[in-house]
């Protein structure tokens, strides 16, 4: 069976998560209070998407700073997983910022001198930017044994993918956006073209700005 502080911190991050959503499909990075996963904080962070599959860590607990064997703030995530693992590892991350989905990841670090057995678990939950996109991700890694000499790098044992219910789901994450920033109902419908013309539009060109 996997150790209680694994199954604890992973539980204490995804119904943290689960209540910031209230029934939205995702929630915003601003709604986290790092008191509200304090059991947690050590194993959690958040990333940011830079491109498709990949996305770099903001906040990381003392933890990952132990498995990489530095302070991983910046780096990308890339740095937990070895070379083998990547590709299967982005398209888990992808899924979960596109889905959205939550998604776990089940983990075997590479062994040999210095780096005794270690199994891990990590946990990635989507959330949307200041700008309504989901951009953002709650995580929580956790590991099981020894962690020996850094860095430890992962290979994927497994990889569990949950797609999102809630208020948001079916529409494009602009719609949900707009509605939380109470922005909806400012289209208008469509006028018939009466054969009036409008008045015309000059393009001008300004040199005096920056470009």
């Amino acid at each position: 069976m996997p150790e209680p502080r694994l199954t604890d911190a992973l539980a204490e991050v995804r119904a943290y998560w689960d209540g910031l959503r209230d029934g939205r499909l995702v929630p915003l990075r601003a709604d986290l209070d790092p008191q509200g996963i304090e059991g947690a904080l050590p194993a959690s962070f958040i990333l940011e998407r830079v491109a498709p599959g990949q996305a770099r860590f903001r906040v990381a607990g003392q933890d990952l700073t132990r498995l990489v064997g530095t302070d991983v703030r910046g780096m990308p995530i890339g740095v937990l997983f070895t070379p083998a693992a990547r590709d299967a590892a982005g398209a888990a991350l992808e899924a979960m910022f596109a889905g959205p989905e939550a998604v776990e990841l089940d983990l075997q670090a590479e062994t040999g001198f210095g780096r005794p057995r270690l199994g891990g678990r990590m946990v990635l939950l989507p959330l949307r930017s200041d700008l309504g996109c989901i951009s953002r991700a709650l995580g929580c890694l956790v590991t099981t044994g020894q962690t020996g000499r850094a860095p430890r790098r992962f290979d994927l044992s497994g990889v569990t993918r949950q797609a999102l219910t809630g208020r948001g789901a079916g529409r494009s994450a602009l719609t949900e956006a707009l509605e939380m920033a109470g922005m909806t109902g400012l289209a208008e419908a469509p006028r018939p073209f009466t054969g009036t013309p409008g008045p015309r539009l000059t393009l001008v060109h300004d040199t005096g700005r920056d470009r």
